[in-house]
């Protein structure tokens, strides 16, 4: 189980991040307003990478005028580790005056490495021989690789109502892709391997690059954290070859969070639920480009889990979370509690040369996950929350989480 402890400096952060803040005091067109940035220090620690060290910033701001235009939000990451390895990330959502426009992006790139446990739901923490695959490791499987990606979205509203029609292009190549770990008793394929064999990807580097349809509602108070209402979105990715993909595939992504206010007169007093959906529809996906735990747009599903510690080509997630203030009046200290579960299936099987598959089906394993946080507001307008949470999930899985802003 691979876990991560941030230990950032918070004292530092709060007083810093507050005496960058500049606010407009009046409105006037063209202009970025109340520009908020946050340049967290950030020092942690995992075993696939050893400490790492670096910034973690984020801003926020406005577009247009603050009445009638939704904040804005950037957040990023600039880290480099002790096994020479750098995490280079930077996602936004950003929405334009009065918001008619909204775009949506996610920016990496990664020189690292991170395990892998094989495809489902039921796969063992510890290395071992698969039982439906004879000649194919389970269990935890060290790989190094580099990730560049390049997700950018534009949603246009309709008339004026909550809801965005736009397009996207996804781009994901994968390269020097290598598999290490102490090989013993009779030779045996690695996970990763071995499905790319079966479905005809090359094992080191591979494309995935494509357009998207999208639709969104968009009714949260504040996207960056909120207290109320709900949002949706589907996207129908398609991943053509002669866009530069390895191979031909379709892809389904459902995603809806609502915002439960249990206290009128405390809006932080709240219930959040979030259910996603993630889907092959045609065609085949290259191994890491599979559907995976901790793989969303910010990284935030399966607290409990190490990332990528569950994959498979369909998966279906759910989360709810109780947030609540620690203090009668002010709201800079605050707690939750929260609950999840996720279900993968396995990978359909093949008839072409190589391993045969095992196919499991979505739900017949479900993975729990629980836990609880603090949270510290370090800017009340704009929402600016560091949030520190400690999850447990079966068999031992667990991890600390320091963040900035809400899981979701």
């Amino acid at each position: 189980m691979m876990k991560s402890v941030l230990l950032w400096g918070l004292l530092f952060t709060s007083g810093f991040g507050l005496s960058a803040q500049t606010d407009s005091l009046t409105y006037s067109p063209n202009k970025v307003h109340q520009f908020s940035f946050v340049p967290l220090p950030a020092i942690a620690s995992n075993p696939a990478n050893g400490w790492m060290f670096g910034l973690a910033p984020s801003a926020s701001w406005y577009m247009g005028n603050p009445k009638d235009t939704k904040l804005s939000n950037l957040v990023g990451n600039l880290l480099y580790t002790t096994k020479k390895q750098w995490i280079l990330s930077s996602r936004h959502t950003i929405f334009l005056s009065g918001n008619k426009t909204i775009l949506v992006g996610d920016w990496r790139y990664f020189i690292t490495s991170q395990p892998t446990f094989g495809l489902g739901s039921s796969t063992p923490n510890e290395l071992q021989s698969n039982p439906n695959q004879p000649g194919v490791f389970w269990g935890e499987q060290q790989m190094d690789f580099r990730l560049f990606r390049f997700y950018e979205s534009l949603l246009k509203k309709i008339n004026d109502s909550p809801f965005y029609l736009g397009v996207g292009y996804h781009l994901d190549i994968h390269s020097r892709i290598e598999n290490f770990q102490e090989l013993t008793g009779l030779p045996q394929l690695y996970s990763h391997d071995a499905y790319n064999l079966s479905k005809g990807f090359d094992l080191d580097r591979y494309t995935l690059s494509g357009i998207s349809l999208n639709a969104v509602m968009e009714k949260r108070d504040m996207a960056v954290s909120p207290y109320e209402r709900n949002f949706a979105w589907i996207q129908y990715k398609i991943n053509p070859e002669f866009l530069g993909s390895s191979q031909s595939s379709s892809t389904l992504l459902l995603d809806y969070r609502h915002y439960f206010t249990l206290n009128p007169l405390r809006k932080r007093h709240l219930l959040a639920v979030w259910g996603m959906g993630n889907f092959l529809v045609s065609g085949n996906l290259p191994y890491m480009n599979l559907p995976a735990i901790g793989w969303d747009m910010f990284g935030r599903s399966g607290r409990g889990y190490a990332q990528g510690r569950f994959r498979g080509e369909n998966m279906v997630y759910g989360e709810a979370e109780w947030r609540f203030p620690l203090q009668k009046q002010k709201d800079t200290f605050g707690a939750t509690v929260f609950v999840n579960a996720a279900s993968f299936s396995g990978a359909k099987p093949e008839s072409a040369a190589g391993p045969t598959l095992e196919q499991e089906r979505l739900f017949e394993k479900i993975n729990p996950g629980y836990g609880l946080g603090l949270r510290l507001m370090i800017n009340k307008q704009k929402r600016t929350t560091i949030t520190a949470d400690y999850a447990f999930g079966q068999k031992g899985n667990s991890g600390f989480y320091l963040n900035i802003n809400e899981t979701f």
